[in-house]
C-alpha cells in the first residue's frame, strides 16, 4: 500500500498502530519543488506588499524560534488540539531536524524560506518533461523571491 503523507505525521501514526512504514521523499526520486510555500494572490501582492513582507518574515522567524525553543509553541498546539501528544510533537521535530526540512538545500546557504530561480526552473523542466505542464507556461511568474532574498533567517 502507498499513501501520500507528511514525514512528521503519518509515519508516527502508523508506528503507534504497530504498522511498519517506510517514508520516501519525492526529492530523493528527483522531484524538485519546494516542500511548502506561502501562497498569495497578485492582488494581495500589489495592494498589501508590506503585509505580505511582514507575514513572510514572521513565518520564517517563527520556525527559527520554534526550533530553538518549541515549548511555548507546543503548549499552543496542544491547547488547540487536545489529542496532540508530546510523543507526536517530539517525533515531528526529530523528523524535521533529521531531514533538514527547514535548513537544508537552498536554506543551508540562503536561510529558511529562501527560493531560487534555478530551483523553480528545474521544477518547470521536470513538469514539462513529464507532460504535466504546458511548455508555454511562464514559470518565472509563479514565484517571487522579493520577500525572502534579503532576510537570511538561519538557525
Amino acid at each position: 500500500m502507498s499513501q501520500q503523507s507528511y514525514l512528521s505525521s503519518e509515519p508516527f501514526q502508523a508506528q503507534q498502530q504497530g504498522v511498519k512504514a517506510k517514508f520516501f521523499l519525492f526529492a530523493d526520486g528527483g522531484y524538485p519543488p519546494y516542500g511548502s510555500t506561502i501562497v498569495t494572490t497578485e492582488k494581495m501582492l500589489a495592494e498589501n506588499p508590506n503585509v505580505v513582507a511582514r507575514f513572510v518574515k514572521a513565518s520564517l522567524e517563527g520556525w527559527r524560534d520554534y526550533f530553538k525553543n518549541p515549548e511555548p509553541g507546543n503548549a499552543l498546539i496542544k491547547a488547540d488540539n487536545p489529542k496532540m501528544t508530546d510523543a507526536q510533537i517530539a517525533f515531528a521535530i526529530d523528523r524535521l531536524k533529521r531531514t533538514k526540512a527547514l535548513d537544508g538545500g537552498d536554506a543551508a546557504t540562503g536561510g529558511i524560506g529562501t527560493m531560487t530561480a534555478a530551483r523553480w526552473k528545474q521544477t518547470y523542466d521536470f513538469l514539462v518533461a513529464a507532460d504535466l505542464l504546458d511548455p508555454k507556461t511562464e514559470w518565472h511568474k509563479a514565484f517571487t523571491d522579493r520577500f525572502v532574498k534579503d532576510l537570511k533567517v538561519a538557525f
